[in-house]
């Protein structure tokens, strides 16, 4: 038996000042804001001397910041106790000013922590690569393998100048540490996969456009609903297009009988989905984009009708057009799908079409979702012009889209009715004369 001194046993001493020591190591570690400590892993190769303790005490907060909500401390451990690396830090500006807002909210978004990973080790590569190793201007860029099993160019510039990917380096060798090196870029590397998942979820990822299951007739004499008669498979819809859409630009379009409903004859939701990926991949479409899936319930609208069997042509204005919009023009409620409305056409039309219709009409007039508005084209400069005086617009970019169903042309402007137009010019004083109703007016 182990001597006890005051009544406590040799053993139980021992063990207490192991325990003691123990804390006392552990309390002399350096802290993270995080509150994790790189004190060792399995394999006992990070310590307080690492470079990942180094990136977390650094001014490269905003990424560390990010290494943190991303859960890849543990991962980067891992890598460093297998390899020498080295990241390529964004400064904290080109973080918290330079960034899109919307891109960082989807990099914060929960769903999509996967994205956030692969950004991030897209900086890292499990590599030590030095200031002095970088390629020479003569040699042309090197590829290196990320982190996250993509490739990155390192190259140099006959003036000096130092890129990693699109990105400057500023800082090289800023932080050099036993296990890995830190250089400072001017700006965030974003790989191509991360920016089509955030293309994605801008499309129609999260809309829900539920075919209809077909509503009955109304009858045009006493607007009551009366038995659907039977429609031949691949027929046009017997309601017109005025009658399928919605009361107002906030409801759901009422579906109309055609060979769409339990069929499933024409998907509608696919193929607007089809052509708004069609509109981002073409390039100079985002904000048109934006309106129909994020901004309006259009696109949900558009894939119902094309559902129902009906066919539309959308005039597109481009990014440029969009931005000349002013706040008056768009503070009214539902003001914005007015707008889009006299930008749909509910008929299929070309750009080979409408430039023969012209060519030989000289102006013709189209229907539009907005009633009772028409827009109206004629030959320009050997285009299609759309519109009046200074609020006309060119078919600028011809058959972005075209499926037989659905078809899509951009244009240079965003078209207003001409009434409007004319009520916006006149001055405050003059009386704008009202216009006659359409039907039967009876006097009292």
């Amino acid at each position: 038996m182990g001597s006890s001194i005051y009544g406590v046993s040799s053993s139980h001493i021992f063990i207490f000042l192991l325990f003691s020591s123990v804390s006392v190591a552990i309390a002399a570690l350096p802290q993270n804001p995080s509150g994790k400590s790189f004190a060792s892993t399995a394999s006992g190769q990070i310590n307080s001397n690492s470079v990942l303790v180094a990136l977390l005490d650094s001014h490269y907060t905003e990424l560390a910041e990010l290494v943190e909500k991303a859960l890849l401390l543990q991962t980067l451990e891992e890598a460093v106790g297998k390899h020498n690396i080295t990241i390529f830090a964004p400064r904290n500006e080109a973080l918290e000013r330079q960034l899109d807002p919307e891109f960082k909210r989807f990099l914060l978004e929960p769903g999509n922590l996967k994205s956030l990973q692969t950004l991030l080790m897209f900086h890292i590569i499990p590599k030590r690569v030095g200031s002095h190793q970088w390629p020479h201007p003569k040699t042309g860029p090197v590829k290196h393998t990320t982190l996250c099993n993509d490739h990155i160019h390192l190259s140099s510039k006959s003036t000096g100048r130092k890129t990693v990917g699109s990105a400057e380096l500023i800082r090289p060798d800023d932080v050099i540490r036993p296990d890995g090196v830190i250089h400072g870029i001017r700006q965030l590397l974003i790989p191509r996969s991360v920016i089509e998942d955030f293309n994605k979820r801008r499309n129609l990822q999260s809309i829900t456009a539920v075919l209809p299951e077909g509503a009955p007739e109304v009858d045009p004499r006493t607007h009551r609903l009366k038995k659907p008669a039977p429609v031949p498979l691949g027929a046009p819809p017997v309601l017109p297009i005025y009658d399928a859409m919605a009361p107002g630009p906030s409801l759901a379009p009422a579906p109309a009988p055609g060979p769409g409903g339990p069929r499933h004859h024409f998907d509608g939701e696919s193929q607007v989905k089809d052509f708004i990926h069609t509109l981002l991949h073409y390039g100079g479409y985002n904000e048109m984009a934006d309106i129909l899936v994020n901004l309006t319930s259009l696109a949900t609208e558009m894939g119902k009708l094309v559902s129902e069997g009906y066919l539309i042509t959308v005039l597109a204005p481009n990014d440029e057009a969009m931005a000349k919009l002013t706040t008056d023009q768009l503070s009214e409620p539902g003001a914005t799908e007015q707008i889009i409305y006299y930008h749909i056409i509910p008929e299929y039309q070309t750009e080979e079409s409408m430039y023969n219709a012209v060519r030989r009409f000289g102006k013709v007039k189209y229907d539009t979702l907005r009633l009772p508005h028409k827009v109206v084209a004629q030959e320009a400069d050997g285009s299609v012009k759309f519109g009046h005086g200074e609020g006309s617009a060119y078919l600028f970019d011809p058959d972005i889209y075209t499926d037989g169903r659905i078809s899509v042309q951009g244009i240079d402007g965003v078209l207003f009715p001409e009434e409007e137009t004319e009520i916006v010019k006149k001055p405050a004083a003059v009386k704008v004369a009202s216009k006659p109703r359409r039907g039967i007016v009876f006097s009292s």
